[in-house]
C-alpha cells in the first residue's frame, strides 16, 4: 500500500480490509474445513462448563449473601467450591478465551488484543480473522468471475481443548465458544461465538431509517447507518444495504428494496420485502425476516434480520438489526459439522448468529433507548437458554461448554446507572434501570439452575467467566500522550484532531504508537515498514523509559495513576509467537481505560477525557484489579486458578495429558 493510499484509508476501507467476509463470499466462498476422522471412545466422565462472559467475583459474592443468586448458594452449600479466576493480560474477551481455549497466554496463542496491525504499512486489521478473496478471476464487462474460492482463517494458534479431546476419544459440544470463529477443523459439534461477523463483514451494522436528523457515531469494526427517507403519501420506499459484491468491478454494497406502508389512521405499517408482507404496530419488533441478496444471477447470499418500528408519526423511525448470517444457508462457515447450524435451525428456527448480539451502538447512539436494548438483548438469552435446554436434554456423555454473553454486554452499557460518579450518571434512568445488572446476574443464576439439575453425581460442573468489571470513567489518549512527550511525530500538527488512522503521522520522526485497546508499538527497524528505532539496547531502553513514564502519569482531575502496570511483553509473556507481541501493555488503573479515538490512530486534543458514552463499564484494567469467578462442584487445588489453569483442568477430568505447550496446571480435585 503507497503512502497515498494509506492516508487516504476510511473505516469504510478499514471494515474491507479487515474482518470483510463479505469479500469471501463474493469470491466463491470460503474454503470448507475437513474434519479429521477419529475414533469415538464413550466417555466415562461428564462435564458441563458455563462460560458467562464478564461476571464479577465481587458483585457474585455479594448477591449470593443477599440471597439473590440461589443457584450459585446451593453450590456452595453443596460442597463446592468458589474462586477469583486470575484473567488473561490484557483481560480482553478474544485474548481470555484464547488463554482458555489453549492453555496457553498471548505468547502462545498469538491473540494480543482486538485489534492488530500490519506493521509494513500501519494498517490496522482484525487480530482473530484473516480474509482472503479468490485468486484467479476473470473480468467480463463490469463483472469479475472467480475461478477459485475465497478464504477466511482463524489465526489463532495453538490446539483447541476440544481437538485435545477429540483425538483421546471424548466427545464434545461447544456452544458459542468467543474466538472461533470460523470454527477450527474438528468432528466435535461446535458453533462460533464471539469474532463472528455480520452479512456485512462487520462486528455487527444497524439501519436505521427516518426523516428526522440523525447523526450515526462509527466504531472501529461495526456501529450503524442512518437512511434519510421521505413519506409520500403515507408510502416510504428504502433499500436494506448487505454485503459487497465483488463480483462487480466497482465493489458497489449490495442492496435490496423493500416499502413500508403508514397506516393512516393507526400507529401501525405494513412491510414489505421480498414478497413477505408483515404489519407492525408502533413499538413492536418482527420476527426474523429472511433476506436474499442477488450479487450475480447464479451468485446470491442469505441473512436473517429483524425489524423494529420505533415510531410512525410525527417522525418515521424504523430500525434493523444487523444482518446475521442465516443458519439455514450460512455463507461463511459458522459450525463444526456444517450440519451443526442447520440442525438447530431446523428445530428452533433463525436465530442469533453474529458474535456480538447484542447492539450496545444502537443503545449508544440513541436509536434504541434503554428498554428497547434490553428487549432485543432478552430476545438472546430467551434463545440461549432454550437452546441451553436441548443440548442439556440431550448431554449424556463427554463435555459440554455453553456460553451467554448477556452479563457482558448489559454491563458495558448499565454500568453508568450503578455509579453516581460516572460522567453519564443519570438519577432518573438510574431509579428505572439501576437494577438491570444485578437482575442480569440472577438470569445467569437461572441457567446455572437449570444445569445443577441435569448434573448427576458423576458429573463435573464448571462455571466461569473470563474477566470481572468496573466502571470506565475517564478515557486515555495514548497516542495523545505519546506525541506531547515527543515519541510521535504529525505532518501537519494543526491538524492533529483530525487526524485518523494514522493518516497524518510522519513515520520517519516517530519512535513509538498506539494501536488496539492496550497495545504500544516501538517504531523498529526491520520490523515495521518506516521503521527509526534500532532493535537491541535502543529500543529496550526506550521500552522501559516509556513504560516508566506512563506508570506514573497521574490524572490531574482526580490525582489517581492512569496505568497501574506497563508490561513489557518479551517479560510477560511465554510461548513460540513473542515477535507477533506488542512491545507494550497497558493495565489501567480502575475507572481507566484507552480513549475512543487512539486505537485506530486518532489524536485528541487532551491526554484524557471524560467518557460520556452509554458504554460506560469496561474491563481493561490490568489483569490483579479485576479477576473472573471460577465455581465448581468440586474442590479447586489451586488458591488462585488462572483460565489456563482451567484448560488443563478440563483435560484432567477425563484423564487426558495437556500437551507440552500448554503453561496451564490441573486445578480441581
Amino acid at each position: 500500500m503507497s503512502e497515498y493510499q494509506r492516508a487516504s484509508l476510511t473505516r469504510r476501507d478499514f471494515l474491507k480490509a479487515g474482518v470483510a467476509a463479505s469479500a469471501v463470499v463474493g469470491l466463491g466462498g470460503a474454503a470448507r474445513l475437513t474434519p479429521k476422522v477419529y475414533g469415538r471412545a464413550r466417555a466415562t466422565k461428564k462435564m458441563i462448563v458455563l462460560g458467562l462472559d464478564g461476571m464479577d467475583p465481587v458483585l457474585t459474592r455479594r448477591w449470593i449473601d443477599e440471597g439473590r443468586l440461589p443457584a450459585f448458594r446451593k453450590l456452595l452449600e453443596q460442597g463446592g467450591d468458589f474462586r477469583p479466576l486470575a484473567t488473561s493480560l490484557p483481560p480482553q474477551t478474544p485474548v481470555a478465551w484464547s488463554n482458555f481455549i489453549t492453555g496457553m497466554d498471548p505468547g502462545g496463542h498469538a491473540i494480543f488484543d482486538f485489534f492488530n496491525r500490519d506493521p509494513k504499512t500501519y494498517v490496522p486489521v482484525f487480530s482473530a480473522t484473516e480474509t482472503s478473496g479468490g485468486s484467479k478471476t476473470i473480468r467480463i464487462g463490469k463483472n469479475v468471475i472467480p475461478l477459485s474460492a475465497g478464504q477466511v482463517r482463524n489465526l489463532r494458534k495453538g490446539r483447541a481443548f476440544w481437538q485435545i479431546l477429540e483425538d483421546a476419544g471424548v466427545p464434545a459440544t461447544v456452544f458459542k465458544m468467543p474466538s472461533n470463529y470460523p470454527p477450527v477443523e474438528s468432528k466435535q459439534r461446535t458453533l462460533a461465538g464471539m469474532n463472528t461477523p455480520d452479512l456485512k463483514g462487520s462486528y455487527g451494522m444497524f439501519s436505521y431509517f427516518t426523516n428526522e436528523t440523525k447523526a450515526i457515531t462509527q466504531e472501529a469494526g461495526g456501529g450503524g447507518h442512518a437512511y434519510d427517507v421521505f413519506v409520500i403519501g403515507n408510502r416510504v420506499e428504502a433499500e436494506l444495504k448487505g454485503p459487497v459484491n465483488t463480483f462487480r468491478t466497482d465493489a458497489p454494497e449490495a442492496a435490496v428494496p423493500f416499502q413500508v406502508f403508514i397506516d393512516p389512521e393507526n400507529a401501525a405499517a405494513k412491510i414489505v420485502l421480498q414478497g413477505q408482507e408483515f404489519v407492525l404496530r408502533q413499538g413492536e419488533w418482527s420476527g426474523w425476516k429472511r433476506v436474499r441478496f442477488n450479487l450475480i444471477p447464479t451468485q446470491s447470499v442469505h441473512g436473517i434480520c429483524l425489524f423494529y418500528l420505533k415510531e410512525v408519526r410525527p417522525k418515521f423511525k424504523l430500525y434493523v438489526s444487523p444482518i446475521h448470517m442465516d443458519p439455514a444457508r450460512p455463507a461463511l462457515p459458522i459450525s463444526t459439522p456444517e450440519s451443526y447450524a442447520r440442525e438447530l435451525e431446523r428445530r428452533f428456527g433463525p436465530f442469533f448468529t453474529k458474535g456480538l448480539p447484542a447492539d450496545t451502538s444502537a443503545l449508544d447512539n440513541g436509536v434504541l433507548d434503554e428498554e428497547e436494548f434490553l428487549t432485543l438483548d432478552n430476545m438472546v438469552y430467551e434463545e440461549s437458554m432454550a437452546m441451553l435446554e436441548y443440548e442439556l436434554g440431550r448431554f449424556d456423555e463427554g463435555l459440554l461448554f455453553y456460553y451467554f454473553s448477556n452479563a457482558d454486554q448489559r454491563q458495558h452499557m448499565f454500568w453508568r446507572l450503578i455509579d453516581p460518579g460516572h460522567p453519564a450518571y443519570d438519577e432518573k434512568l438510574a431509579a428505572r434501570f439501576g437494577d438491570v445488572i444485578a437482575r442480569t446476574y440472577g438470569e445467569m443464576d437461572k441457567a446455572l439452575d437449570r444445569t445443577l439439575r441435569k448434573a448427576d453425581r458423576d458429573t463435573v460442573v464448571l462455571v466461569m467467566s473470563d474477566h470481572g468489571f468496573n466502571t470506565f470513567r475517564r478515557g486515555f489518549n495514548l497516542n495523545t500522550w505519546l506525541l506531547q512527550n515527543g515519541y510521535h511525530r504529525l505532518q501537519r500538527p494543526w491538524k492533529q484532531e483530525e487526524s485518523s488512522f494514522f493518516d497524518n503521522t510522519d513515520w520517519s520522526k516517530t519512535r513509538a504508537y498506539g494501536m488496539g485497546l492496550s497495545c504500544l508499538y516501538i517504531n523498529e527497524q526491520g520490523r515495521e515498514g518506516q521503521g527509526t528505532v534500532a532493535p537491541g539496547p535502543d529500543k529496550d531502553n526506550l521500552v522501559l523509559e516509556i513504560a516508566r513514564k506512563l506508570e506514573a502519569l497521574t490524572d490531574p482531575m482526580t490525582g489517581e495513576r492512569v496505568v497501574l502496570k506497563a508490561f513489557v511483553s518479551k517479560d510477560a509473556y511465554r510461548g513460540k509467537n513473542l515477535e507477533m507481541a506488542p512491545d507494550i501493555v497497558l493495565g489501567f488503573n480502575r475507572g481507566y481505560r484507552i480513549s475512543w479515538q487512539s486505537p485506530l490512530g486518532g489524536f485528541p486534543k487532551e491526554i484524557l477525557e471524560d467518557n460520556t458514552q452509554k458504554w460506560s463499564g469496561d474491563h481493561m484494567s490490568a489483569p490483579d484489579v479485576l479477576p473472573g469467578i471460577a465455581f465448581a462442584n468440586r474442590k479447586f487445588t489451586a488458591e488462585a486458578p488462572a483460565l489456563h489453569d482451567l484448560t488443563a483442568s478440563v483435560l484432567g477430568v477425563f484423564g487426558v495429558e495437556k500437551p507440552e505447550d500448554m503453561i496451564g496446571r490441573n486445578a480441581l480435585e
